[in-house]
């Protein structure tokens, strides 16, 4: 997934799910929302039998509020101060695929900003746009989420935190058991959608449940708003994303890409049900699931070609893999390693037509854990991604990134 937290040891290799949880065959059908008066309040969940957990299944149940965790953890924004995970994933850093010519020696596009999930795209202005998991510690809390801006993906300002628990949240408001309290924000995506000349923001609240805001003045530092009707939300499972098809349909998937929605003309909901997705698996048996990927779901098209993304665990790399289709539901074939250590991220193209996809590291063979970066990539004669031989100076860094 984008966002499960993970010990790198071979045994996640062949785990069943990284979020420890068994993948439903057909996820998320449909919104899930309650009348008021059969409301716990303040949510839009039934009243549980018990006072203080509300059961939410695949979603965690709703506990009260912890105490104040320890200052520093949680605080987001330019310059954060790391938490502790922080430095212990710097620890494990070896840049073992740089060494191996697998990944460019990439460089943090925002050195001091700790940031997991990365994605970035060109929004509706002509100015790329960055957001991804924020804060210090996102396995306990963070504020929301926060987006970036460059004109040319070299410089980035601050946009600030567009949505908050604390100013905006509705049904996300609400603390949940994942093996302690948690309320954070995982793998949020800001997306231009052009037929809807709008910008809207996938979200994922841990362990499980997803939502779609909207902006409502049609620009990305919006304010936001909740999309789905009835202050609804997609119960269970996590990484959700958008993608528009040249006919201004807009489609949903989420989790390791295994079924997708086509989204109804309002944004408001599914219309109809979920296309479970197939595909051939890879011929020489490097992955032998029924979805594409673990999690970190991406979807795009490319001269006429859908991209099926996940990520998922390779060669001991947390790599984006993805699988290629002629049709939108499939099935999908040619299923590979796209990006080495990409993981959970997203594909986008530049206002001059190059290819790239969004880094933020997350295994020991990256070169730093946690830190925003794209890498140009580049596609051979079958449509097969692969990381491009030559890469721009300002993506890159001297040498490995030392602890």
């Amino acid at each position: 997934m984008k966002m499960t937290k993970i010990l790198v040891v071979a045994a996640l290799a062949t785990a069943t799910w990284v979020t420890g949880q068994t993948p439903s065959p057909n996820p998320a059908p449909a919104i899930s929302s309650n009348a008021p008066a059969t409301a716990a309040p303040g949510t839009n969940r039934p009243i549980a039998a018990s006072a203080t957990t509300t059961n939410t299944p695949m979603g965690g149940d709703i506990v009260p509020a912890p105490p104040p965790r320890q200052k520093g953890l949680g605080i987001s924004g330019p310059g954060a101060i790391h938490g502790p995970q922080w430095f212990r994933y710097n620890e494990q850093v070896t840049g073992s695929a740089v060494k191996a010519g697998l990944i460019p020696n990439l460089k943090p596009l925002i050195p001091d900003m700790q940031i997991r999930d990365t994605i970035v795209i060109l929004g509706g202005d002509g100015n790329y746009y960055l957001t991804g998991s924020s804060g210090a510690d996102i396995w306990d809390h963070n504020d929301g989420v926060e987006i970036w801006r460059s004109p040319d993906l070299k410089k980035w300002d601050y946009v600030g935190l567009v949505w908050s628990f604390e100013k905006d949240a509705t049904w996300e408001k609400n603390w949940r058991w994942h093996h302690k309290p948690v309320r954070a924000l995982w793998a949020p995506e800001l997306h231009y959608i052009k037929s809807k000349k709008n910008y809207f923001i996938t979200t994922s609240m841990p362990p499980g449940n997803r939502g779609i805001l909207k902006s409502t003045t049609g620009k990305p530092e919006g304010p936001y708003v909740n999309a789905l009707a009835n202050d609804g939300f997609f119960p269970g499972n996590i990484d959700g994303t958008l993608f528009e098809d040249d006919d201004g349909k807009v489609y949903y998937t989420c989790g390791g890409g295994n079924t997708i929605y086509l989204m109804k003309e309002d944004m408001s909901g599914f219309e109809g049900e979920g296309h479970r997705i197939t595909y051939e698996k890879a011929a020489d048996g490097s992955w032998t699931r029924s979805s594409v990927g673990q999690e970190g779901a991406s979807l795009f098209k490319r001269n006429g070609k859908y991209y099926l993304g996940g990520a998922a665990f390779y060669q001991g790399r947390y790599s984006s893999v993805c699988a290629i289709s002629d049709t939108i539901y499939g099935p999908y074939h040619d299923w590979h390693e796209a990006v080495p250590c990409g993981g959970g991220t997203d594909y986008f193209q530049d206002k001059e037509g190059n290819w790239w996809c969004a880094f933020f590291g997350n295994d020991n063979q990256s070169p730093f854990r946690e830190k925003p970066a794209i890498v140009k990539i580049e596609f051979d004669a079958e449509g097969k991604i692969h990381v491009a031989k030559n890469q721009p100076d300002f993506v890159l860094q001297d040498k490995v990134q030392k602890p």
